[in-house]
């Protein structure tokens, strides 16, 4: 096959040692050479490895993708090594021929592939996006260890005889907290206890008399205060990780602004959506589709001597998979184009009783709000403009088609509407369906058929 890059390496990299492959111009059999080493992953060892390769003249870099293992390759060979590209290649799609498993023959088949230009890199964004990334997933876990440590409270509950969940929504709650605090310091008298109800929950006051009596003991006490502490632990660093993403996201308000005006997507989920694929979307994904495919929220080819088989979605990025359903979940809740695409594929794929449809139909409405993401781009106002952000039309893929007509638009113009089919957007609000079965669209394409300036 055609050369293209005459000197390039392939790194293989693991815990303890990374193999490195070169291919430069040499005297073998087709005018090439391979040079192979291992190295140890100390970074001060990986620093002398990049710095090798540029003496070599190496211009291209390619390694696969293992974890976190390969995050201090990577940055190593960014800042002491001098190369055009550093590629970090998805493992799935490098594989070597089956038995040849060893480190330096996966290095040799990967720089193989370099030299002919059969590898595509993986998306890396910038660094101080990874570094909210890190930030926003961690707290994501401990929101999630929250969770967990409210079940085993409840749990304690349950095994001492105490129903407050049977009565109350939540034990989270400030009522909740006060019945357990006066449990653990040694009240068992449930009329005195159902007397710490606050709010609303004060009109439930005898049947939580009832609930709050029980055999709650001294290690039930022991094992709720323990689970309190941790709660109130988890709840003190959610809010520490609070603070530090609204600092991190101090370069992307606008982005982030921009992007909470989409249905269903809230400040905290539009920071989530930055950290994860940074603002400048179209930088590294072409269109909505790509970043669709990217994300997993799109069915998956198979086709076979003619015959469409599976088209289970691929893994994707799981920690955007999860945001953008939770945000569909609260878009489809809302009357509008999201809540009328829902009810129909709920329909079409077996009606409300179906799981399998409900779920198969919230990925429609996530991938749709794939598309919304995918557009976003902010404009200053001009000065007689509200400074409101714009979200053009986007893509040209058909389940995006109609989402079009959610976008909040305002004339490009500079003097305001132009009155030839612009809508200017209500502060707060989305334009709405006229109705669930026939949701309005179509302003878009008039108001590029009027010939609007700013079309």
């Amino acid at each position: 096959m055609q050369v293209l890059y005459e000197r390039c390496a392939a790194v293989d990299a693991g815990k303890d040692v990374i193999a490195v492959a070169v291919r430069l111009p040499g005297d073998g059999p087709d005018g090439r050479q391979t040079m192979k080493r291992t190295f140890k992953t100390f970074y001060g060892v990986l620093a002398e490895a990049a710095r090798w390769l540029t003496s070599l003249g190496v211009t291209h870099v390619a390694m696969e993708a293992t974890g976190i293992y390969s995050m201090p390759v990577y940055h190593a060979l960014i800042e002491h090594g001098d190369f055009v590209q550093v590629l970090v290649c998805n493992a799935g799609h490098v594989k070597n021929v089956p038995g040849r498993k060893t480190d330096l023959a996966d290095a040799d088949w990967l720089v193989h592939l370099l030299e002919c230009g059969l590898l595509a890199g993986s998306f890396i964004p910038p660094a101080e996006i990874r570094a909210a990334r890190d930030v926003f997933r961690y707290r994501t876990k401990i929101v999630q260890q929250r969770t967990s440590e409210i079940a085993r409270l409840g749990n304690v509950l349950q095994d001492a005889g105490i129903k407050i969940d049977s009565v109350a929504s939540s034990i989270a709650t400030k009522s909740g907290r006060a019945m357990i605090e006066a449990l653990i310091d040694g009240e068992r008298r449930g009329p005195v206890l159902a007397e710490l109800a606050k709010g609303k929950m004060r009109a439930k006051i005898p049947d939580l008399s009832m609930a709050l009596e029980g055999r709650f003991g001294d290690h039930h006490a022991l094992m709720c205060r323990l689970h309190l502490d941790h709660i109130d632990q988890l709840e003190a660093m959610i809010g520490r990780l609070n603070a530090q993403i609204e600092v991190m996201m101090t370069p992307f308000r606008a982005a982030r602004d921009l992007l909470a005006t989409a249905p269903g997507i809230g400040q905290l989920a539009a920071a989530g959506v930055i950290c994860e694929i940074g603002a400048g979307v179209r930088e590294f994904f072409p269109d909505a589709a790509h970043l669709a495919s990217w994300t997993g929220l799109c069915p998956g080819n198979h086709e076979s001597a003619g015959k469409h088989r599976s088209g289970r979605r691929r893994h994707g990025n799981e920690h955007l998979q999860s945001l953008l359903v939770e945000c569909a979940w609260s878009a489809v809740r809302h009357d509008g184009y999201l809540k009328s695409l829902y009810h129909r594929h709920v329909m079409k794929w077996g009606g409300y009783r179906s799981q399998i449809a409900r779920k198969k139909a919230i990925i429609v409405v996530a991938h749709a709000l794939i598309g919304q993401v995918a557009g976003a781009r902010y404009r200053a106002p001009a000065p007689s403009e509200p400074d409101l952000p714009v979200v053009p039309a986007s893509g040209s893929s058909k389940p995006l088609r109609a989402l079009r007509v959610a976008a909040a638009v305002l004339c490009p113009c500079a003097a305001g509407p132009c009155g030839r089919g612009c809508r200017r957007r209500v502060s707060g609000q989305w334009p709405v369906s006229r109705s669930a079965r026939r949701p309005a669209r179509g302003f878009l394409a008039r108001r590029v058929r009027a010939g609007c300036p700013g079309g």
